[in-house]
């Protein structure tokens, strides 16, 4: 977890204000969530401290109105293991299909792969000057060793104290060539040279497919039991230079990182730090809709209950307690409401958040304001064609109010409204715009009204949703 002395719920909902319109409540919630894992983490009272578990959180709310995002960007805010599941996609134990078990599992091994990850990143440098080294060596390999019996004989003529001479002066000129050979590789000189290099293979080995067969729920890791007793999978490949410097770095840093200190840390920023997004709860009520009627859903909320009370999951990197990771569950609870779910587990979920529908004002926000606003995505995708487009500010509330009414007269798919009307808005000058020759375009109300006339009243949005 990133440093959090400075990190008060005030600046943890401003963070979230750069990426999410509105929804104050749900993001106040959030940042006390993770506030409170701070506070946590600084009592001195080991046995206090394990005591005190965090408080999950059920949003409530229609679909496109920001509840994954919110859960998304604290995650991102606090640097810490994050996951969304869908809890349609598990079925009780005893049937086929996803255990619960499973998320626990998944969250694991991306901790895990973003911690070796960043500690590859340091190595880097290291890494990539072994790899230039082993390029070298392909191109200009070292001769062989003396011959370990020539000393035997020094001093017995004087050609022999000559041999010597002259094979030092060949290190001399071989050290030379790599030093010229090196200072090419570095600026670039030989990158479209192409050699052949041994590199590991992708292809899916014996321990592989135990794991994929099911045997990682055993908590058994065949890559560490027996990856050292097998044959190394590599395979000859023939690349440019500078391809093969990336991959050979990417192998030297893997050497040099310790995977048992890495698995380590990662599981316990998983216990300590992970938050665990779970989609479509209501679906899980006995009043919900379900796609799989013969699978019980009382009984996944069963199998829920003990991650989320805390439990151990055995997992291939080693047993994770799930006593202290975030659960942050969402839905829109149309046909259902919270309390149709088991007692037991809406008493894991102590608090509620209700997220607002959104506003015309709200949607004008979303096209202006975040960081990763569409109308600042179609100008960057545009601009690869030297296209310069202009939203003027009528237009954003055209447009805000056209995805008002679409969703009040259609099914309400919240922000995400705005990706169909965007993509109805700039259809045809996506499609023209390699072969304009115009290279600044406004767009205003007139231009908006013009390119959406007929859309709520004779068109099917549907069909264009991406």
């Amino acid at each position: 977890m990133k440093s959090m002395d400075n990190l008060t719920p005030k600046r943890i909902v401003s963070f979230l204000d750069e990426h999410v319109v509105g929804q104050s409540s749900a993001k106040k919630a959030v940042a006390i969530a993770l506030r409170n894992r701070y506070r946590r983490q600084k009592i001195e009272d080991e046995k206090l401290k394990e005591e005190i578990l965090p408080k999950n959180i059920i949003m409530i709310g229609a679909t496109g109105i920001g509840k994954t995002e919110i859960a998304r960007r604290l995650s991102q805010v606090a640097d810490a293991p994050f996951i969304k599941v869908e809890a349609t996609k598990f079925t009780e134990v005893g049937y086929v299909g996803r255990d619960v078990d499973s998320m626990i599992r998944d969250i694991t091994s991306i901790a895990v792969t973003r911690l070796k990850n960043k500690k590859m990143e340091e190595f880097k440098e290291i890494a990539r000057k072994s790899a230039i080294e082993k390029i070298i060596d392909y191109l200009f390999p070292r001769k062989s060793p003396s011959n370990p019996f020539k000393n035997l004989f020094s001093g017995l003529n004087n050609e022999t104290d000559e041999n010597e001479t002259n094979e030092e002066i060949n290190n001399k000129d071989d050290e030379k060539t790599r030093e010229r050979l090196r200072k090419m590789i570095m600026d670039g000189k030989l990158s479209e040279r192409e050699i052949e290099i041994e590199v590991r293979s992708n292809g899916p080995q014996f321990f592989e497919l135990f794991s994929n067969a099911g045997m990682e729920e055993l908590g058994i890791n065949f890559h560490s039991v027996m990856g050292n007793m097998l044959p190394k999978n590599t395979k000859k490949k023939k690349v440019k230079i500078k391809e093969a410097i990336e991959i050979l770095t990417e192998e030297e840093a893997d050497k040099l990182i310790d995977n048992e200190t890495i698995v380590k840390e990662a599981i316990e920023m998983v216990e300590n730090n992970g938050i665990i997004f779970i989609d479509e709860i209501d679906k899980l009520t006995s009043k919900g809709q379900s796609q799989s009627p013969n699978v019980s859903r009382e009984g996944v909320q069963r199998d829920l209950l003990p991650l989320v009370e805390g439990s151990t999951v055995t997992t291939k990197y080693g047993p994770v307690k799930t006593h202290h990771i975030l659960f942050i569950s969402a839905g829109a609870f149309h046909g259902s409401k919270p309390s149709d779910l088991i007692p037991e587990l809406q008493g894991r979920f102590p608090i509620r958040v209700e997220l607002e529908a959104l506003s015309k004002e709200d949607f004008e926000k979303i096209l202006k304001y975040p960081k990763n606003a569409l109308t600042e995505q179609y100008k960057a995708l545009l601009k690869t064609e030297d296209i310069e487009i202009e939203f003027t500010d009528d237009a954003i509330s055209e447009l805000a109010s056209v995805a008002k009414e679409a969703n009040e007269r259609m099914e309400n798919i919240g922000a995400r409204r705005l990706y169909t009307i965007m993509e109805k808005l700039l259809e045809e000058l996506s499609f023209e715009a390699s072969d304009l020759d115009i290279k600044n375009i406004i767009i205003d109300r007139n231009y908006v009204k013009d390119k959406l006339k007929g859309i709520i009243k004779d068109i099917d949005l549907g069909k264009y949703i991406l």
